[in-house]
């Protein structure tokens, strides 16, 4: 019995949703439909209907009695005309610019290599142009000494062409030297005679059997004259020394 009323209480509750959810309209059976147009429409004058708390003295205004004359449309005032002023005059034009100074005109000037004995006479020189001690410089410079793997020197070029096709033959690398070793070879430049020794020793298991070490340049110390802001007119001291600047001539530095 308890099984038959649960059914009975299922199957009322399936039926009223079909009911309200509007599945049933289409066999006359459905909720009435209230939406917004169906209260608009059952009100009763709305238009008689006033606020309880609107003031009672109100009185709705009257649309405004326009004129031919006011329908017109109204043309805004011409802008004041700002008064009369002066012409200003025209601005001045830019000056020149100025003319280069001495100081502007510095620059840096340099000669050189001198020797020892040369810097030594260049120093005295300059020291009684009267230049100031800081406008200018003698820079030391020292190269160091070169040594050589050296073949020669040879008697003629003919000689000297057959020891090339030998060490071609011995895949021994060569340069042609000048100076007062020439004409000769070197088989290699060093910096010190330890290391051409050594490289002499190699040239020997290679085949070579008549190379020895030369120094190929001595040991020197060099110097550069260097103004680095003079002006002209100092330039001009300096350039016009004569046997002080041992042929040298100044030019822009670096």
């Amino acid at each position: 019995m308890l099984k038959w009323v649960i059914w009975l209480l299922v199957l009322a509750n399936a039926g009223y949703f079909a009911w309200s959810q509007g599945y049933l309209a289409s066999m006359g059976y459905a909720p009435p439909q209230v939406r917004e147009p169906d209260r608009l429409n059952a009100q009763i004058k709305p238009e008689a209907q006033r606020l309880l708390n609107a003031p009672r003295d109100t009185v709705p205004e009257s649309p405004a009695i326009t004129t031919p004359a006011a329908q017109r449309e109204i043309e805004p005032a011409a802008p004041a005309l700002p008064p009369e002023t002066e012409p200003r005059p025209p601005a001045p034009a830019a000056e020149p610019p100025a003319i280069e100074t001495a100081e502007a005109a510095r620059a840096c000037w340099q000669a050189g290599a001198f020797t020892e004995s040369q810097a030594d006479g260049l120093r005295a020189a300059l020291t009684l142009t009267g230049l100031p001690a800081s406008s200018w410089q003698l820079i030391e410079s020292r190269s160091s000494g070169r040594w050589i793997v050296y073949m020669g020197r040879y008697d003629n070029e003919e000689q000297l062409e057959r020891k090339k096709a030998e060490l071609r033959e011995l895949k021994v690398a060569f340069r042609e030297v000048s100076g007062g070793l020439s004409p000769g070879l070197a088989l290699g430049t060093y910096s010190s005679d330890a290391s051409a020794q050594q490289a002499l020793q190699e040239v020997a298991r290679a085949g070579v059997r008549t190379a020895r070490v030369a120094q190929e340049r001595a040991e020197s110390r060099n110097f550069t004259l260097r103004l680095p802001s003079v002006t002209p007119a100092q330039r001009r001291t300096v350039a016009s020394l004569g046997a002080p600047l041992a042929g040298k001539s100044l030019q822009p530095c670096n």
